[in-house]
């Protein structure tokens, strides 16, 4: 299986953690929340559409919602190929920190 990227691990679990709620402002504030890092809008969409062309998740339109002025939600979900790749790259990952050297500072 090819190795998903650190930034579309984040967004994978974050649609996963978010399940019905996995749309654009509050997986923005979810990655942001997690990561403790500045997100834009764009930085979340280019790889929930790679994660799509893959297979890797869905997505569908919601019903049209008076809070937004009838104007839909694109919802995204996690397909089994997404959860496979996300076991797949933790199991990856906890290959490459097993048995490492320390990585604490040495003291002087």
């Amino acid at each position: 299986m090819k190795l998903i990227t650190r930034t579309e691990e984040f967004v994978l679990l974050a649609v996963w953690r978010l399940q019905d709620e996995a749309y654009s402002v509050p997986l923005r504030e979810e990655l942001i929340r997690r990561t403790q890092k500045k997100w834009s809008l764009g930085a979340v969409y280019m790889p929930l559409e790679r994660l799509e062309k893959r297979g890797l998740v869905t997505s569908h339109l919601s019903d049209p919602t008076p809070e937004r002025g009838g104007r839909q939600k694109r919802i995204y979900a996690v397909t089994p190929l997404g959860k496979k790749a996300l076991l797949h790259i933790r199991d990856v990952e906890q290959r490459m920190w097993a048995n490492l050297p320390s990585l604490a500072p040495e003291r002087r």
